[in-house]
C-alpha cells in the first residue's frame, strides 16, 4: 500500500536521488546535497510548528510503499509564495490603442509582470516515479498531488484562502523553452534551468532588475512562443488533469519564465473541503467501494492514501488492517474522507 506522509531528514538520501533524477530541475527539491538538507530541516520544523497564519514554513511530503519502505515521490507546499521577497508572475492583460483620428480602436494582448500572487499558498515540487506513470499508477498520482489540499483543508490556519499552481510550459524534444528563448533568454543570457535553480521559486529581487517592467507585447513575440502561452508541457497534463479535479482553473497569469499556466483555486471551493467528510474508523477484514483519498494524523503527524470505502458518514470508514497501519489508526478514530472522483458539476 501507497501512502503520503511528511518527509524526514532520515529520508535524505532517497530525496537526493528523487532530485536528480526529476527533469526539469524542481528548485523546492534542490540536487545539492546540502541546499535539500536545509529545505527537510525547514520541512519537520514546519510541520512541529504551533502556526496561526502562513509565514515561511514549508510543507514537503513523500509517497512511500509501506511495503518495501521505498520513497515513490513527493510533493510540497509552500504556506506563503514570495514570503520575504515578492513572487513574480506573468498577468494576460488586453491594452486598447485607439486613434480617433484614423478611426482605428485595437485590443492589444499583452504580458505584464506582476506579483498579485504574493502570499497565496502554492503547490509546487511534485515528483513520481516514472514507474508509476501508469494507467494504474493514476490513483498514485492523485494521492501525492492531491494529498497536499486534504492537509490545507485540514489545517486552515497555516494557509491562505486561496492557493495557486504552476504548471511546466512547452518545451521541444530536447528540453528548450520556445517561450524562454525568446523572452528570458534574451535578458537572462543564461540557460532556463541555471536562472530556475537561482530564482528560488519566482521569489528573487534580480526577477524584477532584469525582466522589462514594462509589457510585452504578445503579437511581437515569434509565433511559437506566442502558440505556447498558458500550455501545460505534455509530461503535466495528468498533474494539471488532477489539478482540475480538485477544482482548480486556469487564471490570468503565467509562469514568467516558460509561459506555462497558472492555476488557482480557493480553499472553500476545492474538494479537500467542499467533498471532505470526517468518518469514524471501523475495521473490516476486506473493503470495498469506490476510491476515496484517506487522511489522517492532524497537523503534526499526517497521513493519506487511497482506499475503497462505501455507504455514508454514518456508515463510517471501513478500513482494512493495512489501511490502518498506513493511516497510524484503530477502530474509532477519525479520518477524512474525499472521493478520489468529483461527480460532474459537484464543486459548481
Amino acid at each position: 500500500m501507497l501512502f503520503v506522509r511528511p518527509a524526514r531528514l532520515s529520508d535524505l538520501d532517497a530525496l537526493e536521488h528523487m532530485a536528480r533524477a526529476a527533469q526539469p530541475v524542481l528548485h523546492s527539491l534542490p540536487r545539492d546535497r546540502h541546499a535539500l538538507e536545509t529545505r527537510v530541516a525547514l520541512s519537520e520544523d514546519s510541520f512541529r510548528a504551533e502556526v496561526e497564519f502562513p509565514g515561511e514554513e514549508f510543507y514537503l511530503f513523500v509517497l512511500e510503499d509501506a511495503q518495501s519502505g521505498r520513497l515513490l515521490g513527493t510533493s510540497s507546499i509552500v504556506a506563503s509564495a514570495g514570503y520575504s521577497e515578492p513572487f513574480y508572475a506573468f498577468r494576460n492583460d488586453a491594452l486598447i490603442h485607439a486613434s480617433r483620428e484614423l478611426k482605428v480602436n485595437r485590443k492589444i494582448h499583452a504580458l505584464t509582470m506582476s506579483h498579485e500572487l504574493t502570499g497565496k499558498s502554492r503547490l509546487t515540487g511534485f515528483y513520481i516515479d516514472p514507474s508509476l506513470r501508469t494507467a494504474e499508477g493514476e490513483a498514485a498520482a492523485h494521492l501525492l498531488s492531491r494529498a497536499r489540499m486534504l492537509y490545507i483543508a485540514a489545517n486552515r490556519k497555516r494557509f491562505s484562502s486561496e492557493v495557486f499552481s504552476l504548471m511546466l510550459g512547452v518545451t521541444d524534444e530536447q528540453g528548450v523553452s520556445p517561450f524562454w528563448e525568446a523572452v528570458g533568454r534574451k535578458f537572462f543570457g543564461r540557460d532556463f534551468e541555471q536562472v530556475e535553480l537561482e530564482s528560488g521559486g519566482r521569489s528573487r529581487t534580480f526577477i524584477a532588475e532584469v525582466m522589462p517592467s514594462y509589457p510585452l507585447y504578445v503579437p511581437l513575440l515569434p509565433g511559437e512562443a506566442q502558440r505556447v502561452l498558458g500550455e501545460p508541457n505534455e509530461s503535466t497534463l495528468l498533474a494539471y488533469d488532477i489539478h482540475l479535479e480538485e477544482g482548480f482553473e486556469p487564471d490570468r497569469f503565467v509562469d514568467i519564465f516558460d509561459a506555462g499556466p497558472v492555476l488557482t483555486i480557493a480553499v472553500n471551493k476545492s474538494a479537500a473541503a467542499g467533498s471532505g467528510e470526517l468518518r469514524a474508523v471501523r475495521d473490516a477484514a476486506s473493503a470495498s467501494g469506490a476510491p476515496y483519498l484517506v487522511a489522517a494524523g492532524g497537523a503534526h503527524a499526517f497521513r493519506c492514501i487511497v482506499a475503497p470505502l462505501a455507504g455514508t458518514r454514518a456508515d463510517g470508514a471501513a478500513l482494512a488492517a493495512a489501511a490502518c497501519d498506513a493511516l497510524g489508526v484503530q477502530e474509532k478514530d477519525t479520518v477524512r474522507c474525499v472521493p478520489l472522483h468529483q461527480a460532474s458539476g459537484e464543486l459548481q
